[in-house]
């Protein structure tokens, strides 16, 4: 299993994936929503590389859209997946994990705030948050919300910085615009956590 995951790594370095994109760019924007896509099924597949070549090779604005859009896909598919299966012999199994187990406690307590911030790290457990929001049984609707927002940030903080790195060094000056972006993303999550609250509380409240 080690020797797999080691291979796949070996050939989706930074040149290879911009190589692939390239050679298929007559398809569109497909390859590059594929390859960000498939980061929910192959754990190993570097993140930060391949937004950076989407960035790279489709364009700043481009680049972050398909990358979003891929990332976000693959999430909403394999927490609906967990969610359809929560009660499978095979999915209870995997659910015993300590990890799992202490994602799901995360997952049943935060809530929205958990796949937001945990959405917005370029690197981290993805599957392993998808699949404990499934297995909660979090609302699709605040689940596709959180996830959709935190990867908003990630994408194009990461695409961002890949389309900008020259300047950087140059003008040190330029990160704050990243700052104040991801500062309006929190602000922004603490309201819909709000809202989620709310419909929450009032769903449960008996009627009268």
């Amino acid at each position: 299993m080690l020797d797999a995951e080691l291979s796949i790594m070996d050939y989706f370095t930074e040149q290879n994936i911009q190589l692939f994109l390239d050679r298929f760019r007559s398809l569109g924007p497909l390859p590059g929503i594929l390859l960000t896509f498939m980061k929910s099924f192959v754990p190993p597949l570097p993140t930060i590389i391949i937004v950076g070549a989407n960035a790279a090779i489709y364009g700043m604005w481009q680049g972050f859209l398909y990358s979003w859009i891929g990332l976000v896909a693959g999430s909403l598919l394999t927490f609906l997946l967990i969610r359809k299966a929560a009660g499978s012999a095979l999915i209870r199994r995997w659910a015993e994990k300590p990890k799992v187990q202490k994602a799901m406690v995360w997952a049943r307590k935060n809530g929205f705030s958990f796949v937001f911030l945990l959405s917005m790290l370029p690197v981290g457990p993805f599957v392993v948050i998808n699949m404990a929001a499934g297995l909660t049984r979090m609302p699709v609707r605040t689940f596709a919300a959180a996830v959709a927002l935190g990867k908003a940030v990630m994408v194009f903080c990461v695409s961002y910085i890949g389309t900008h790195l020259s300047d950087f060094v140059d003008q040190p000056a330029k990160f704050l615009g990243v700052a104040l972006f991801i500062a309006a993303s929190l602000w922004l999550n603490r309201k819909l956590q709000a809202y989620f609250t709310s419909v929450a509380v009032a769903a449960a409240e008996p009627a009268e």
